[in-house]
């Protein structure tokens, strides 16, 4: 919608009062003077509705990014109609920030390409465009901002660094009790005889169960000693302040993504609601799960513990916890819940001091680089 900048205001005051004083000393110069500003306010107006008939398409290359990385995105903008067009500037939108582009003027069923760097310092989706057109007339009394063109979708994931895969594992039988998600079908522990769908193993019908209840079923197996990983991100704002949250992520994403490029299963927790599996040579999950660390924000919820409730039962596998402090019931938690993992390792980031506890081990590092470079050196694959 077309506005008066602040000349145009100053005008529109200009023309008011020299109205009213043509009408009160009856000098017709002084109306004839009004009317001109209001003309040429009324044309500024006019001008800046104006919207350039020209096409913009945009392309964003890579449209997924560690944050950090490079990404660009691509105009094309494409003069569709019979007549010239005049050349502009315009902006582009980028989340909450603004580049400028400088469009040249192009002739009838030409186009032009702009190609320009994409901030990636913010995690987060971004929507990039629409392309903004700033317009104003040529007194620079009136201004309007009119959008134009499709929006491209930038997603800048947390820094993935190079850490290494816990292969812990935990010998897990059938007695133990219901299987965890990690199980892999295939090894000697039968776990149960069910059903049979489409993919499984025709070496596992059980011909028995088949002839006595009429329809395929075949035995399941679960591997009792698949190395599992459990990850556990504090996301509470009371004990995760901001200037540590993103590096918190980095690392969370980072033991993760080794997990999953090992063919381990993977368990992502956050204390603010986040809990996402991936099973062995489930890649794709991983992306999910980077995906659900992208638009990852603190939480509110003094009242959330730190180990949540549905961790629970035999786990095993190891346990990672990344933090920046401990209050006295985190660490009652973690304790509680040692014996249910072959392992139990704490990443303290940040300034905090970390008391031991008991069975636990515990990395200080004030950064993720640096996380990354003590878990290496302690974790043995």
């Amino acid at each position: 919608m077309p506005r008066l900048t602040r000349r145009g205001v100053a005008l529109l005051v200009a023309v008011v009062v020299v109205f009213a004083a043509g009408q009160l000393l009856g000098f017709a110069v002084l109306l004839a003077l009004a009317g001109v500003g209001v003309g040429a306010l009324v044309a500024a107006l006019l001008v800046g509705t104006h919207r350039p008939k020209v096409e913009v398409t945009r392309e964003v290359y890579p449209d997924r990014v560690s944050r950090g990385g490079a990404a660009i995105a691509r105009l094309r903008v494409q003069n569709p109609g019979t007549r010239w067009q005049a050349g502009f500037t315009a902006g582009d939108w980028i989340g909450e920030r603004f580049r400028q582009v400088v469009v040249r003027p192009l002739r009838r069923g030409t186009s032009a390409h702009y190609t320009y760097e994409l901030p990636t310092d913010v995690r987060g989706k971004h929507l990039v465009g629409p392309l903004t057109l700033d317009r104003q007339d040529a007194l620079g009394l009136g201004h309007s901002r009119v959008s134009t063109g499709a929006t491209a979708t930038l997603w800048v994931l947390p820094r993935t660094l190079p850490m290494r895969a816990m292969s812990r594992g935990r010998l897990r039988l059938h007695y133990d009790g219901a299987a965890t998600p990690y199980s892999l079908r295939g090894s000697m522990d039968l776990r149960e005889v069910r059903p049979y769908v489409p993919g499984d193993e025709v070496r596992h019908l059980h011909w028995k169960a088949t002839a006595k209840t009429g329809q395929l079923m075949v035995r399941e197996y679960v591997d009792p000693n698949q190395p599992r990983f459990t990850v556990l991100l504090d996301s509470r704002s009371e004990t995760m302040p901001a200037h540590v949250f993103e590096d918190a992520v980095d690392v969370a994403a980072s033991l993760v993504i080794s997990a999953v490029r090992a063919d381990y299963g993977c368990r992502l927790l956050t204390t603010c609601g986040i809990d996402s599996v991936s099973r062995p040579g489930a890649r794709a999950l991983g992306r999910r799960m980077l995906d659900e660390l992208c638009l990852l924000g603190r939480g509110s919820d003094s009242a959330a513990p730190l180990v949540p409730d549905r961790i629970g039962g035999r786990e095993g596998g190891g346990l990672t916890l990344v933090v920046a402090a401990l209050t006295a019931a985190d660490r009652a938690a973690v304790a509680a819940v040692r014996s249910t993992f072959a392992t139990v390792v704490v990443i303290a980031l940040g300034s905090t001091e970390i008391a031991p506890i008991a069975g636990v081990s515990v990395l200080r590092a004030a950064t993720a680089d640096e996380a990354a470079d003590r878990w290496n050196t302690a974790v043995t694959r």
